[in-house]
């Protein structure tokens, strides 16, 4: 006899077999993909993450004449192939009155509102939803300038504040009545300590609701965010949090810049985006971020990274670090947990309008068209900045597509991430080397150098050296020298060889037991107060150091002196750092003949080196005494290292 099953138990079969299902396809469709980059799937990445870019200049890159091609190489909009590279949303900066009195536009894609809804409207034909960054001023709004745009500049407070409502409000509603499909509105533009002219918090707060009420009024679904940056900086946006909060701000996403090789680490910007969603009960998300995938400059006018000094360039500047930046920002605001809703890629495509040689053409088309970041026209308006230092694109390198127009394979990372991607595995980046060494003495080069592979990871690879180019650099003496080299596969290495003159002090760096070359002497009415520490982290170089501190007051000479010197010029230096001087006086000096040459300088805090320098001493009668001179107040504390004297060529 059979048994009959109930539907109960049907819908549960059922239910079990879609289960079954959905988990396998869920399994097949959660393997990386094959690609030509690696990128790591982001863990817990909500379906409704925001994956944003900023092409507020695209309008007048156009016009100057750059073309966008599909990863097939066809000629293509360029919102088309976004929204395939797995872009759902589009943000647009939108100045006031971007124009001198002639009609001359500013530059920086001469992003007014005009230009917003033809980018507003081709994002929205192309499925993707519409950030407006309403900077509102009439240029460039960032921590460093927050002007008023021209015609609210006689305004009195509350008639700036009813400006700024009536603005919003006609605006967004030309936007959505041109069928642009308005998700998120931002009141202001990394709107850290001023906004719209204003400095004090609780008028920037009173402007910030203007601009949230107008969005209200209009359309209750629309997102509000407000945009700050410098998330490195600590307390920054704990304090901003609890201003907002204190104030009664109306806003729904708070909005951070972050750009790596200035912002600090990943783990700080998701700390910081979480103690502002605890604090606040608000969304957060990266509005800005980009990294460079090439040193090179496309159009003649200088990018903003990479830069050999001043940035923390964790990624290789290759497509491919570029790619693992842009996922690991991804990663960082999803790691908020359910707040982090988004990041956003700024300016992936203000390419070159030309090439770098032809930086007069390239000039006319960024006057013409507002295709460089600034125009000459902008003086006016903002002569200390724009005014000096107009020309193009800053960016080039950071585009998300080559300097010709087509897509680079770091563009797909917004659908990787939701995948994963795997590549065969090669070296992506092999650092440059530093190698130095004192003319004369034996030159040890590296047989290994330490290599970046397109996955993140990191070996050594040996690596064999151009010994004509070593030979050449030797014979050259004194001086910085190129040399190249190659590993396994052709890749090229480099080194930099600086070679040295003699180092004419004793025990110039304290290392050797034998100090009695250097004499130290006190100040009248002051006890020892200096010691030849052991500690690598206080020295320059090495493990010593010269120390000083005294809780009553800091005064003494340190001091060598030189003999049997050939005539000529010579170059002194050394190295300082330490901190609470008061009222001090430190200089480095040199005596020749009972005449002082002195080099002033100071301490600013530890592991801040100081490295004052005299250039071109004259030396006749073989003889130097080299020293520097330490007076400070009590509590002072440092040390000394590394003193240098060379005989110049």
């Amino acid at each position: 006899m059979k048994k009959k099953i109930g539907l109960s138990a049907v819908v549960l079969m059922a239910s079990l077999l879609t289960a079954s299902i959905s988990s396998s396809a869920e399994t097949t469709s959660s393997r990386p993909v094959s690609a030509d980059i690696f990128v790591e799937k982001v863990k817990n990445l909500k379906s409704d993450f925001i994956n944003g870019v900023d092409i507020s200049s695209i309008v007048s890159l156009e016009q100057s004449g750059v073309k966008f091609y599909s990863n097939s190489g066809k000629k293509q909009d360029i919102m088309k192939t976004l929204r395939q590279s797995g872009v759902n949303y589009v943000r647009v900066r939108v100045w006031n009155n971007p124009y001198d009195t002639k009609g001359n536009g500013y530059g920086g894609g001469n992003s007014d509102l005009k230009k917003a809804i033809e980018i507003g409207k081709r994002a929205t034909a192309n499925g993707m939803k519409v950030l407006v960054d309403f900077h509102y001023s009439d240029f460039w709004a960032d921590p460093a300038k927050q002007q008023v745009p021209k015609a609210w500049k006689s305004f009195n407070f509350e008639k700036k504040k009813q400006a700024l409502y009536s603005y919003t409000k006609k605006s967004l509603k030309t936007l959505i009545d041109q069928g642009v499909n308005v998700g998120m509105v931002q009141i202001g533009n990394e709107t850290n300590g001023a906004f719209v002219g204003e400095k004090d918090w609780t008028k920037i707060s009173s402007l910030f609701n203007e601009g949230s009420r107008a969005v209200r009024s209009f359309n209750q679904h629309i997102l509000v965010a407000l945009h700050f940056t410098n998330p490195e900086t600590e307390g920054r946006y704990r304090n901003i949090a609890l201003m907002l909060k204190e104030n009664k701000v109306d806003y729904d996403v708070f909005a951070s810049s972050y750009y790596p090789f200035w912002h600090g680490t990943l783990s700080n910007l998701t700390a910081v985006l979480k103690d502002v969603a605890n604090i606040s009960g608000k969304k957060v998300m990266v509005a800005e971020t980009s990294y460079a995938y090439t040193a090179s400059d496309g159009d003649g006018h200088e990018n903003t990274a990479p830069k050999k000094s001043g940035q923390t360039l964790s990624y290789p500047i290759t497509v491919q670090g570029q790619a693992h930046s842009v996922r690991d920002v991804i990663q960082a605001v999803s790691d908020v947990g359910t707040p982090g809703i988004g990041v956003f890629y700024w300016e992936p495509a203000w390419l070159p309008v030309g090439k770098p040689g032809h930086l007069k053409q390239n000039k006319m088309k960024w006057e013409k068209y507002g295709s460089g970041w600034a125009s000459s026209y902008a003086k006016e308006y903002d002569p200390e900045d724009a005014g000096k230092w107009f020309g193009g694109s800053a960016v080039d390198n950071q585009a998300l597509f080559d300097f010709s127009g087509h897509p680079l394979s770091s563009l797909n990372v917004f659908k990787y991430v939701r995948t994963g991607a795997v590549a065969p595995l090669k070296i992506d980046e092999i650092k440059e080397v530093s190698v130095s060494i004192i003319e004369g003495k034996e030159l040890v080069l590296p047989s290994s150098i330490m290599a970046t592979y397109n996955d993140g990871t990191q070996k050594n690879v040996a690596v064999n050296w151009d010994q004509q180019m070593v030979q050449q650099a030797l014979k050259g003496g004194a001086g910085q020298y190129d040399i190249t080299g190659t590993v396994q596969g052709g890749m090229i290495a480099k080194m930099m060889l600086n070679i040295h003159p003699r180092n004419l002090v004793a025990n110039s760096s304290f290392e050797e037991e034998d100090r009695t070359k250097w004499n130290i002497t006190y100040d009248p009415g002051t006890l020892p107060h200096t010691d030849f520490q052991w500690k690598e982290s206080d020295a320059k170089t090495g493990n010593y150091s010269l120390h000083f501190y005294s809780d009553q007051r800091v005064g003494f000479n340190v001091e060598q002196t030189i003999t049997n010197l050939e005539s000529g010029y010579y170059d002194l230096s050394m190295f300082l750092q330490g901190g609470n001087p008061g009222v001090s006086e430190m200089y480095l000096y040199a005596i020749v003949d009972g005449k002082e040459y002195k080099a002033m300088t100071e301490v600013n805090g530890w592991l801040n080196w100081s490295n004052p320098k005299l250039s071109h001493i004259p030396v006749a009668n073989r003889k130097i005494t080299i020293g520097a001179r330490i007076k400070a107040d009590a509590g002072a504390w440092g040390t000394l290292d590394d003193f240098e004297l060379y005989k110049e060529k």
